[in-house]
């Protein structure tokens, strides 16, 4: 499966110990990140990224493509609801992809612990409908 990881700069190291936990499941997956959050789940995995440019350089444009082409299959947004930045990744722009084509989203850290976790049990197999 393909996994999108975004994280706000507050996130990031949220982001990082939510890799390393389940570097296990995500080493069987292809990821796929915005440019700083990609690099820095790298550095302390060494899991595989396939790294876009950084979010306020267009890396969410980027993330936002793969999603409208369908070829994402679980987001994990670790937003900061508290403090955003307007050069910060897109909220909105990002949880509208993923509605419209049916890719679970998680915006914390307990839903993607539940996400990552279903994922696992095989719970997406609906995916394979969506897919083109």
């Amino acid at each position: 499966m393909n996994i999108g990881l975004i994280a706000h700069d507050a996130k990031k190291k949220l982001m990082q110990n939510f890799c390393v936990a389940y570097r296990g499941i995500l080493a069987k997956h292809t990821l796929f990140a915005t440019g700083t959050t990609g690099r820095l789940v790298e550095e302390v995995t060494n899991l595989t990224v396939h790294k876009y440019l950084a979010g306020h350089l267009g890396g969410e444009q980027q993330l936002g493509a793969q999603i409208e082409d369908n070829d994402l299959d679980l987001v994990i947004f670790l937003r900061d609801p508290l403090q955003p930045k307007p050069h910060e990744p897109n909220v909105s722009n990002v949880l509208r992809l993923c509605d419209v084509h049916n890719i679970p989203v998680a915006t914390n850290l307990a839903t993607a612990e539940l996400l990552i976790k279903s994922m696992e049990r095989g719970d997406f197999e609906f995916r394979n409908y969506y897919r083109r």
